[in-house]
C-alpha cells in the first residue's frame, strides 16, 4: 500500500457517520461555541499526540497485527489476549455491527423494505465487503479509497454551503427537535463523543506490514491522517455553527440535512436525498476500513496461539486472512441480528450510538492506555532495538497521551456505568478462554 492508499484506509475508518452525529451531543455538554470548537481542537491535539507514539511503536515493530503486537512485547501474552478477545467480541465487531446499521437504516429507508429492511441490508453490505476484502487487497484498496473520496468530497460540500450560503432566515429546520440529555459545561463527557468521532485513527497500525517503505512513511500516514481528519470536522462544524446557530445545533434532528436546508431554501429536497446518500457512503466507506484492520488482528493471534491457528491462515490465492475476514464477519452478522430477535434482547445489548459509546468506550480506552504506556515500557525492554523514528518531546508527548487516556477512561465509565459493566464482562469472559486454549504458543 502507498501513503494515500493508507491514509485512505484511515480517514475512511475515522471519517464516518459519527460526523453527523456527535457535534450535537457535544454542543449539549458544553457551554457555548467558543468551548465547543476547542474541545474538537483539543481531540485533534490528543489524537496528534497518540498518533507520535503509534508512529514510534508501528516503525519498530512493523508487524501486521498492531496493537495486539506492542501490547503482547510490553505486557504479556495474557493481557496482548485479552486485547485481541475484547477487539474480537466488543470494540471492532461492535463497530462494524453499528455502521452497517447506520447504512441499512438509509439504504432501507429508501427503497421502502419495511421493518426487517435495516437487518437486512446490514448483513447484505456485511456480506459484500467481506467477500471483497476476501478477494484481495488490490480491488479492495481501490473500493477504499474511491469511498473515501467520495464522502470526503460530500462533507466537504456540505462545510462550503455551509460557509458561503446565505442563512435562510425563514428556515424552521433547527427548532424542531426535542432536547436531548445533557450537561453544559460537562467537558469530560463532551469529549467522549469528540474522541468517538476521531476514533479510528489508531487504525494504522494494523496496516504496518503492507505498507510500501513502512518504516520511512509510517510517520506520514499517522500525521498526515489525523492534520486532515482534524481541518475536516473543524470545517464541518463551523459550517453547522453558521447556518444553525449553537442554540440550533443542539435541537437539530439531523445536522448534515438541516444545514443543506437552510443553505438551499427551494433546491432543499435535492440536496436532502444527496445528504442520506453520503451518510449511507460514509457508514459503508467506515464499515470497510473496520473489516480491513480488524482481521489483521485476528489474523496475528492466529499466528501465535495453536489453538487459533486457522485464523492465522493467509488464502493462496488471494493473500489476505481470509478466515479471519470471515470470523469477525461472523460475529457481526450476529450482533446485527441480535436486536431483531425480539425476547427483550434489543434492550439488552443496546443499539444505535451512544449504546456503542456505553459498551466500547471503556474497553476502549483501556487498551489505548496500555499503548501509551508500551511506548516507555518497550524502551527499557528493548533498548537495542532500531528506532527509525522516535517521539519528539519524550517522555512529555507519551505523558500527555497516558494522562488524557487515563481520563477517557474515568468519563467513559462515570457517563457508561452499566454500559461498562457490560463491556468489562465481556472482556473477563476472555481469561478462562486463554487459559483454556491461549497458554499454548503456536509452534515457530
Amino acid at each position: 500500500m502507498s501513503i494515500i492508499d493508507a491514509i485512505c484506509v484511515v480517514v475512511a475508518i475515522v471519517v464516518g457517520s459519527l460526523v453527523f452525529l456527535a457535534p450535537k451531543i457535544v454542543a449539549w455538554n458544553t457551554a457555548g461555541p467558543l468551548e465547543m470548537m476547542l474541545t474538537w481542537i483539543a481531540g485533534g491535539f490528543f489524537c496528534l499526540c497518540g498518533a507520535l507514539c503509534y508512529a514510534e511503536l508501528a516503525t519498530s515493530y512493523p508487524k501486521i497485527g498492531g496493537e495486539y503486537v506492542y501490547i503482547t512485547r510490553a505486557f504479556g501474552r495474557m493481557t496482548g489476549f485479552g486485547f485481541v478477545w475484547a477487539r474480537t467480541t466488543v470494540i471492532q465487531t461492535g463497530s462494524i455491527a453499528m455502521l452497517a446499521y447506520v447504512f441499512g437504516n438509509y439504504a432501507a429507508g429508501e427503497l421502502k423494505m419495511g421493518e426487517y429492511g435495516p437487518m437486512i441490508m446490514a448483513i447484505v453490505a456485511t456480506v459484500v465487503l467481506t467477500i471483497v476484502n476476501v478477494i484481495g487487497l488490490r480491488p479492495e484498496k481501490w473500493i477504499i479509497n474511491l469511498l473515501t473520496i467520495a464522502k470526503v468530497i460530500g462533507v466537504l460540500a456540505i462545510a462550503a454551503i455551509g460557509l458561503t450560503a446565505s442563512p435562510n432566515a425563514s428556515a424552521e429546520a433547527a427548532t424542531t427537535a426535542p432536547a436531548i440529555e445533557g450537561n453544559p459545561g460537562a467537558i469530560g463527557l463532551a469529549m467522549v463523543f469528540v474522541l468517538l468521532t476521531y476514533g479510528g485513527w489508531n487504525e494504522a497500525a494494523y496496516i504496518a506490514g503492507e505498507l510500501k517503505g513502512k518504516r520511512r512513511n509510517m510517520i506520514w500516514v499517522l500525521v498526515g491522517s489525523i492534520v486532515l481528519i482534524t481541518a475536516i470536522y473543524l470545517l464541518i462544524n463551523l459550517a453547522y455553527l453558521r447556518m444553525l446557530g449553537f442554540e440550533g445545533m443542539r435541537h437539530s434532528k439531523s445536522l448534515a440535512t438541516d444545514t443543506v436546508r437552510n443553505a438551499l431554501g427551494q433546491w432543499a429536497d435535492g440536496g436532502s436525498v444527496a445528504v442520506t446518500v453520503l451518510v449511507a457512503v460514509s457508514a459503508l466507506a467506515a464499515m470497510d476500513g473496520c473489516m480491513f484492520t480488524g482481521s489483521r488482528a485476528i489474523c496475528a493471534l492466529g499466528e501465535d496461539y495453536a489453538a487459533f491457528r486457522p485464523l492465522g491462515k493467509w488464502h493462496q490465492r488471494f493473500k489476505t486472512p481470509a478466515n479471519a475476514l470471515i470470523a469477525q464477519s461472523s460475529i457481526a452478522a450476529v450482533l446485527i441480528i441480535l436486536p431483531s430477535l425480539g425476547w427483550g434482547i434489543g434492550e439488552l445489548v443496546g443499539s444505535g450510538f451512544r449504546a456503542a459509546a456505553d459498551y466500547t468506550a471503556p474497553v476502549f480506552w483501556t487498551f489505548l492506555l496500555l499503548v501509551g504506556a508500551a511506548v516507555i515500557i518497550l524502551r527499557d525492554k528493548d533498548p537495542d532495538r532500531e528506532r527509525p523514528f522516535r517521539v519528539p518531546g519524550y517522555p512529555f508527548t507519551v505523558i500527555i497521551f497516558v494522562n488524557m487516556c487515563g481520563y477517557m477512561l474515568y468519563s467513559a465509565i462515570m457517563y457508561t456505568k452499566t454500559g461498562a459493566l457490560i463491556g468489562l464482562g465481556v472482556l473477563l469472559a476472555g481469561v478462562p478462554i486463554y487459559l483454556l486454549f491461549g497458554r499454548k504458543p503456536a509452534e515457530a
